[in-house]
């Protein structure tokens, strides 16, 4: 009974998370306020009060580093936090930089350890949903990316500059897409790939920023929405893996699983992402 009742907990506690729009007296119906703090606490390791101050700074850190015209009063308030002083004093204690240190050179190594939340993972409740799709092939411009995960940020602000600098793949015109390589959940720090591409209007030249002109290939593809933070992206993939592609009867292509962002992260609350995971198939 406890495991059934621990996995009905987390169910309910992944819900509140990713939505944020559970009040503690809604909540309250299913568990007394006392309890489900003390619940919450046991299974994710931080207090309902410490998760909701770190998502809020984690959003407002990427709006410090990719929206730079963003005022950091704007960003403060944005944030739930009374004055910019707060802001700053809490920003400061979570990420040992100020909000305008991060804004001109953030630690993204530093980080990425301190965002890290040691959440269950949730049990899929629904069937995934596959669909397959025919694509043509893409264009794109790419930085590949070679390195530690906790420093993929730095190649992220990089490709950002050269997408302004130059206007050739403009976010409100283009798409945007991420290709990994290898897992990074097995794969040594150092030995980690992934390519921050964008599709290209015309042909990119040679540039101080590293981009270069790559194809995403054409062909069969099974689809699949992933809905959510995106360091969770992995779950999806796997279950696309594990879950589908065995009982699909369809064969692999010889081309890594890619992502098609619907939405950006400095733009969208983390649990509004939207990002369709593309698996190549055989024809």
């Amino acid at each position: 009974m406890r495991n059934a009742s621990a996995a009905y907990l987390i169910i309910l506690i992944r819900i509140w998370i990713e939505t944020l729009l559970l009040t503690l007296s809604a909540t309250s119906q299913v568990f007394s306020k006392y309890h489900f703090h003390r619940q919450f606490s046991e299974y994710c390791e931080i207090s309902i009060a410490r998760y909701i101050q770190l998502m809020r700074l984690k959003r407002a850190s990427y709006r410090l580093a990719f929206n730079p015209l963003a005022p950091i009063i704007d960003i403060a308030l944005d944030s739930g936090f009374e004055n910019p002083e707060s802001f700053s004093r809490a920003f400061k204690n979570t990420f040992d930089q100020t909000p305008s240190e991060f804004r001109k050179k953030p630690d993204w190594a530093s980080w990425s350890r301190r965002c890290q939340i040691p959440i269950p993972a949730r049990e899929r409740t629904n069937k995934m949903e596959v669909r397959i799709v025919n694509v043509e092939p893409i264009l794109v411009a790419a930085l590949e990316h070679k390195g530690s995960p906790a420093s993929l940020n730095d190649s992220v602000q990089r490709f950002i500059e050269w997408r302004k600098a130059t206007g050739l793949s403009p976010v409100n015109k283009c798409q945007t897409y991420g290709v990994p390589h290898n897992d990074p959940n097995v794969t040594p720090p150092d030995e980690f790939r992934f390519d921050i591409c964008g599709s290209l209007m015309e042909s990119a030249p040679g540039n101080p920023h590293g981009i270069v002109m790559k194809t995403i290939p054409g062909g069969r593809c099974a689809v699949v929405t992933h809905a959510g933070s995106r360091e969770r992206i992995s779950e999806s993939v796997y279950e696309l893996y594990r879950q589908w592609l065995p009982n699909s009867g369809e064969e692999l292509r010889d081309f890594p699983v890619y992502f098609h962002y619907l939405n950006l992260d400095h733009d969208t609350p983390e649990h509004q992402h939207l990002t369709d995971i593309y698996l190549p198939l055989k024809s």
